[in-house]
């Protein structure tokens, strides 16, 4: 495939694979306008509060510090005007705030709603019980149900103007319809007596509205707090080296073009810049996937974010601020996040539908039944059971309950599933996209291969190159150590340790003196390899593996390949999603060799190498731009960018914050197989979505004419508490639907060199 580069920032992203861009967008930014107004108005009667506080306390003559603290803890959580202003903490703060705001109304709603239920009539009848009545106990039930509409409702008619606004009636005039004609009907009953009220009902449906919003405000604020994640890669100060030659501690904000800092061992380089003193190796995966630390040396470019080794490096700074790389991935994963306008689910669609099914219900049975008697209490009250009939409660749950179980269930086996829209999405995947290094591989190296001369075997080689290396803490170190144990042999003891800088190290051992390192050791020590040695180091530069020597007296004895080592789970999960017909490739910023040699020994379809962020996101795009619907697997930051683009964006859990937080699922297992569990899940959770969204709305079609009394000349005729309790049956209908999903089988039988996981746990 050509190698096309990411967005250049002065046009808007092609988000033509998702769905019409302007399908919802102004409806939704209306309907987030009328929450932030809401936010606002919450932070405002904060305000107030805390202000009486602070005049009593001061009356009281104590200052009550503590408290103070508290109330203004508790304003900030749920916004104030600096977010809407955009000098607070960004969108993360505002989603956050709307996510409380439905939080505090849904329990405060749902506490007020209790009295309701007890004291409704029409419930002790269905239920058979009574409670306790007393002088005033006839009010309770008007007067509670009034303040749950003022508090809980009333922000759901706020938020169906925008719909009406722009002709498109969903979910929310759906809702702001049954509350105003269950609310004004039940406010009618306590003045003109008629068979029932509907307070209960009232308040019921708020509740579980207001429910079905604070889970939807929880996914987009967890959605968009990736940004954050990436702005802490960078260490908040730096040390500048002044004319004089001395360092000085400053804010890294304040570093400019031609700056020049110290960067010590391990310490993060604070900016993009060249290596003007100095050499080390830099830790360069969290950016461009590189699974190898790079080395670096005067001249070499330093990217601000990477983590430096042991040597000690001065930096001029070239690029702070916009400019810089770390900034160019906020900006993709910003762009990639904010194209992703909200899905328009089918209970929206089933809403709108059935907006107008009700209305024109509603009025042919006005009509009809004025002609066919009169005009009286008795049609108003038809048409009110029409219209109660069609309160969407049923319809309110069909997506929550099952989204609730399906979360549920998929944490139970190692998956976090963080937004729902993917979750359905991932039912249709036909290319899934992976990382490499931490995804595919383990994201360590370890021994993949040894050889020896003549007189020496591996497990003395392996013995030997552990005593020298035991005092180093490099990676090849570790590897090799790591392997000596996993055979078991017995490590001897070694003396007079040395690190020779960029080549190995050297200890003695047995009174030998030994060598551990790579070709430039060898260099140094003028030796030759040894035909079976270049024969073995030879193959295995052909397979993009590092071949380090262990030498004695001089002369080399053992060589040993190293190599990212792929995960056990990697060929599995491969077949599997073939089996599947499911296209598998791979994405990453290593070398065109390495990645050939894990893609050749997987069997992936299609490999891109030496790609840069910008450039990940871009591939991700082409598939993207070739109808297909992608998913991307990683764990660093470098795949941020291409999690937020991708349809549905997977993040080994093992990985970095900032990849996570892009990520629509997090699989906690670490355990790549658990891509094609989540396909399954996915498939029977729609499944399940789709059958309640049936029922719920399709109930309608036979409850609605019967509450409009199309069987009345053969005297079946319903009031509306029937009415109402008929919706409510479909409620149950739709919640025990729901709960069936728990038996959904996760542990992928059937499938070709896939073993069942034995952790693989149903719902309870």
């Amino acid at each position: 495939m050509d190698d096309r580069s990411a967005d250049d920032g002065d046009s808007p992203p092609d988000d033509s694979h998702r769905h019409d861009p302007g399908e919802t967008a102004d409806g939704r930014d209306a309907e987030s306008r009328v929450e932030q107004s809401m936010l606002e108005d919450e932070a405002d009667a904060d305000e107030a509060g805390r202000e009486v506080h602070e005049r009593s306390a001061h009356a009281m003559g104590h200052g009550g510090d503590g408290d103070h603290a508290e109330h203004d803890g508790h304003g900030e959580r749920y916004g104030d005007h600096a977010d809407h202003d955009g000098h607070g903490d960004g969108h993360g703060g505002m989603h956050e705030g709307h996510e409380q705001l439905f939080r505090r109304r849904f329990f405060v709603s749902t506490l007020l709603s209790i009295p309701v239920l007890l004291y409704s009539e029409t419930l002790q009848a269905w239920l058979g019980f009574s409670v306790p009545a007393f002088p005033g106990s006839e009010w309770i039930n008007p007067v509670f149900a009034v303040v749950v509409f003022a508090y809980g409702g009333v922000p759901f008619l706020r938020m169906a103007a925008p719909e009406l606004k722009d002709r498109s009636p969903g979910m929310m005039t759906l809702i702001s319809m049954a509350i105003l004609v269950a609310f004004a009907y039940s406010l009618a009953s306590v003045v003109y007596p008629t068979q029932s009220a509907f307070f209960w009902e009232l308040v019921t449906l708020i509740d579980i509205m207001l429910l079905g919003h604070w889970i939807e405000m929880r996914s987009v604020r967890r959605a968009s707090s990736a940004l954050d994640e990436l702005a802490k890669l960078l260490p908040d100060t730096a040390e500048r080296i002044t004319g004089s030659g001395e360092t000085e501690e400053v804010p890294v904000s304040d570093l400019s073009e031609g700056d020049l800092v110290l960067v010590r061992p391990g310490a993060n380089v604070p900016a993009d810049g060249v290596v003007e003193e100095g050499d080390s190796d830099v830790n360069e995966a969290m950016i461009t996937g590189e699974s190898r630390p790079v080395s670096k040396e005067p001249g070499d470019e330093v990217i601000g974010g990477t983590t430096n080794g042991d040597g000690s490096l001065r930096v001029r700074v070239d690029a702070v601020g916009d400019d810089s790389t770390l900034a160019g991935i906020v900006r993709l994963v910003e762009e990639a996040q904010g194209s992703e306008s909200k899905t328009q689910v089918l209970a929206d669609r089933a809403a709108g539908w059935l907006f107008y099914v009700a209305l024109g219900a509603a009025a042919v049975t006005a009509v009809g039944w004025t002609v066919a008697t009169s005009f009286d209490a008795a049609v108003v009250e038809r048409v009110v059971t029409v219209l109660v009939i069609a309160c969407p409660h049923a319809l309110g749950l069909a997506i929550p309950l099952v989204v609730a179980i399906n979360t549920s269930l998929a944490a139970r086996n190692g998956m976090l599933v963080r937004d729902r829209a993917a979750m359905e999405q991932a039912r249709n995947l036909d290319t899934v996209v992976f990382d490499k290094t931490g995804t595919l591989t383990e994201g360590e190296h370890g021994v993949v291969g040894t050889a020896t001369v003549d007189g020496v075997d591996e497990d003395e080689a392996f013995a030997l190159a552990a005593a020298v290396e035991g005092d180093s803490e490099h990676m090849i170190a570790r590897a090799i150590r790591e392997a000596a144990a996993e055979r078991g042999v017995e490590v001897p003891d070694a003396s007079d340790f040395e690190a020779i800088k960029g080549r190995g190290v050297r200890a003695t051992v047995h009174g030998d003196e030994l060598f551990v390192g790579g070709p430039n050791l060898l260099d140094q020590l003028d030796s030759d390899v040894p035909d079976e040695l270049q024969r073995f180091a030879d193959e295995a530069g052909e397979n993009a593996q590092t071949v380090v020597y262990l030498l004695r007296a001089g002369e080399p004895i053992a060589a040993f390949a190293m190599a990212d080592v792929v995960r056990e789970s990697s060929f599995r999960v491969v077949d599997a999603l073939h089996d599947l017909g499911v296209e598998v490739a791979m994405l990453t910023g290593d070398s065109q060799d390495v990645a050939s040699a894990v893609a050749d020994e997987l069997g992936i379809d299609t490999v891109f190498a030496e790609v840069l962020p910008e450039d990940k996101d871009g591939k991700i795009r082409e598939l993207q731009d070739q109808g297909k619907l992608v998913a991307m697997v990683g764990d660093g930051v470098n795949d941020a960018p291409a999690l937020a683009r991708a349809d549905v964006g997977i993040a080994i859990g093992s990985g970095t914050d900032v990849a996570v937080q892009s990520a629509d699922v997090v699989l906690v297992q670490n355990d790549p197989m658990d891509v094609v569990r989540l396909v399954k899940l996915s498939r029977a959770s729609y499944r399940k979505m789709q059958e309640n969204i049936v029922w719920a709305a399709g109930y309608n079609v036979f409850a609605i004419p019967l509450a409009a009394g199309v069987l009345a000349p053969i005297g079946i005729l319903l009031s509306p508490a029937v009415g109402a309790l008929l919706m409510s049956l479909s409620t149950v209908i739709v919640a025990v639907n729901a709960q069936l999903l728990r038996r959904v089988d996760l542990s992928v039988p059937g499938l070709p060199g896939v073993s069942p996981r034995t952790d693989a746990r149903p719902g309870d």
